[in-house]
């Protein structure tokens, strides 16, 4: 299986040059450090940040410099510091092209939810809602099951939705699936490895479509 810092280096292949991308909290902040260096991106927060580089050393930390999820982040050359106003201005504008996502469970249509559990405190949505209906493209970096084993891709979502029929793409430490957009469903595309097609299928609650040979992913 791979670890959280794998499935960021899987994701940041699916980076396209020239994109604006906005990192979630969680896993999809990992994705910063492994963007190649030939690509020309910008990665944008919602707090108000464009221009967001690796995470720092512990001789380069700034307190004054933080990522929605409140870690501490680097500024690359040109980078720039707004309201979060104007930064949800930019995100509900849709330009913002990919916005990469953690999740709770994804649905076989490509419903997501991600920012409430029923009976725990919750602080806030956050920008998932905005960010899910206005980015081009949705990619989400997940766990494949939850910590009591129950998968987390399931033919409907159990928990509040945050978006509907809105992903594209799911990064598990398992596998890399896309969202079938006739009739639904999880298309296998590549498993970690060595993760079986057995093992995926036994941890997949939704309907999971494989066709043909199944590669193992690189990283």
């Amino acid at each position: 299986m791979l670890t959280k810092e794998q499935i960021a280096q899987r994701i940041a292949k699916e980076v396209k040059n020239g994109q604006y991308i906005n990192l979630g909290i969680g896993i999809p902040t990992l994705v910063a450090n492994y963007i190649p260096d030939d690509l020309d991106i910008v990665l944008q927060s919602e707090n108000g940040l464009l221009g967001i580089g690796p995470f720092p050393t512990e001789e380069t930390i700034d307190p004054d410099l933080i990522n929605a999820g409140k870690q501490t982040i680097t500024l690359v050359k040109g980078s720039a510091l707004f309201s979060s106003a104007e930064s949800f201005a930019m995100i509900r504008g849709g330009h913002i092209h990919l916005t990469i996502l953690g999740a709770m469970e994804v649905s076989e249509n490509g419903d997501i939810a991600n920012w409430k559990i029923p009976g725990k405190m919750v602080k806030g949505m956050g920008g998932a809602m905005d960010l899910v209906a206005s980015a081009e493209n949705i990619i989400v970096a997940m766990q494949h099951v939850s910590r009591d084993g129950s998968s987390k891709l399931l033919p409907e979502c159990t928990l509040p939705i945050t978006g509907i029929r809105c992903v594209k793409k799911i990064v598990t430490d398992l596998a890399v699936l896309e969202i079938n957009p006739s009739g639904g469903g999880f298309v296998l595309k590549e498993r970690a490895p060595g993760v079986s097609v057995e093992e995926i299928r036994d941890k997949t609650a939704g309907k999971l479509l494989i066709e043909g040979e199944i590669p193992e992913m690189t990283l």
